[in-house]
């Protein structure tokens, strides 16, 4: 599995679109942690949940 993210990319949970515009922190293997505006910090397995980057214009 190859993730397309990086410490620092933005992104958003499709599931949770509540939760705001989230900021990688970190990556280890498939668990992504994600500090999200309006949820705070999330482990996310990224097996299960497909995170959509938000490309900055």
């Amino acid at each position: 599995m190859i993730l397309d993210f990086e410490p620092g990319d933005r992104v958003v949970n499709p599931l949770k679109k509540d939760w705001g515009i989230g900021q990688v922190q970190s990556i280890i293997k498939e668990k992504v942690t994600v500090n999200f505006e309006n949820k705070g910090k999330i482990v996310i397995n990224a097996k299960n949940i497909n995170l959509e980057k938000i490309d900055d214009e």
